[in-house]
């Protein structure tokens, strides 16, 4: 028999094997990969990018799913209140579903752990949640006011007591509106809200839904959609090259405007950055641990500290006209000494990205390669086929 025939007879248990171990091991091992970004995704980050530092400005995020859903729409949750947070955007958040109460929570505690200055009621609002039957009534009253149709957030403080509701007033400032939902989404906003008061639309859904969703892309009445565990990959890569983009040099408070707006840190959305190739180490998923600076750019960032610079003195290497800081060789004690602001800005510059903000990147690592040795599998297996068909037909 030849290799095609040998794989026709092979006990379909070792196709379950090597299919497991696809999956498992970029799991268990990640590796870097690039991940091309759509125009819905693009589309999405965008308009949300365009509130950044405005006092004037908010998204609503409506957490519209259970646990069943979170593989693939929890890690795209995580990545916009990052981007959020990165960028001095306000958030409010709310839910129809009781189960969906604790997923605002933890997706706002997971990301908050890097954000030590972000506040509630400051920087972001969690209304709760608003049973069903009033769904219709609270997304109507929110277009004319926030405060009064929903009078309290999940914590029980008043609306218009609170900091965040500073220029915030109804949907002419919250003009986003993202649905997560893992069954119908944005329909509710797209039936009530869009037509009255024309709110804007987004929704992050998972893959099996995108289809249902297009049309309403192709129409304008969705302004972006995340489509699944891609989507949110493809946010999580939008974050790390503009919202989370330091300068070494950049202050760690950037102060306001002239019109007394928030100055954010990253940078604005442009395709030709995404283009460029020096980009590449902000993708990089696997650990990093160096940071390196050009010698100008050492002194702009030791300037940022100048009381901790002995400590990165006695830390840098020189290599190649770069200095390196490798920074699994910071000892406990000069952590203390840097402390929390410090060190996490050297670790920054490292192009570490944290577990938690990476998930779907290396979630379509394991996917991808599953799909190639599914389609493998296919293709060897159809060859037999008609092989031996052809052989059978030629015996008789």
């Amino acid at each position: 028999m030849n290799i095609f025939e040998r794989i026709q007879q092979l006990d379909r248990r070792w196709i379950y094997i090597v299919v497991a171990l696809a999956i498992a091991l970029p799991l268990a091992f990640p590796f870097n990969s690039d991940n091309i970004t759509s125009p819905p995704t693009e589309n999405l980050y965008q308009f949300i990018d365009s509130f950044a530092g405005r006092p004037d400005r908010a998204i609503l995020l409506s957490f519209y799913h259970d646990a069943s859903t979170m593989p693939e729409l929890f890690p795209m949750e995580v990545a916009i209140l990052r981007h959020c947070f990165e960028r001095n955007i306000k958030v409010f958040t709310l839910t129809w579903l009781p189960s969906a109460g604790p997923i605002i929570d933890y997706a706002i505690n997971t990301v908050k752990e890097d954000y030590p200055n972000i506040k509630s009621g400051v920087d972001y609002c969690n209304f709760g949640y608003i049973p069903a039957s009033l769904a219709m009534p609270t997304v109507l009253g929110m277009g004319d006011n926030i405060a009064a149709s929903v009078k309290t957030d999940a914590e029980g403080r008043k609306l218009e007591n609170l900091e965040i509701m500073k220029g915030i007033t109804n949907y002419s400032e919250m003009n986003l509106v993202i649905e997560f939902s893992g069954s119908s989404a944005g329909g509710m906003w797209l039936f009530y809200a869009r037509p009255k008061f024309g709110l804007n639309i987004a929704v992050g859904v998972t893959a099996v839904m995108a289809a249902d969703e297009y049309p309403y892309l192709q129409t304008g009445q969705f302004i972006g959609m995340l489509a699944g565990l891609k989507g949110a990959a493809e946010y999580e890569k939008l974050t790390d090259v503009f919202g989370a983009y330091r300068e070494p040099g950049t202050p760690l408070d950037l102060g306001v405007d002239e019109d007394g707006n928030k100055i954010p840190h990253g940078r604005s959305f442009s395709s030709d950055i995404l283009r460029d190739e020096s980009i590449q180490k902000y993708l990089n998923i696997t650990p990093q641990h160096i940071a390196k600076f050009k010698p100008k750019e050492y002194q702009q960032f030791v300037d940022k500290h100048p009381e901790k610079k002995a400590i990165f003195d006695s830390l840098k290497e020189e290599k190649d006209g770069m200095i390196e800081i490798d920074v699994t060789k910071v000892t406990e004690a000069q952590k203390d000494e840097l402390g929390y602001v410090a060190f996490n800005d050297l670790n920054r510059l490292t192009y570490n990205i944290p577990y938690k903000f990476k998930v779907a990147r290396i979630g379509m690592n394991a996917q991808s390669v599953a799909h190639i040795m599914i389609i493998v599998f296919i293709v060897l297996g159809n060859i037999g086929y008609f092989i031996q068909k052809a052989r059978q037909a030629k015996q008789q």
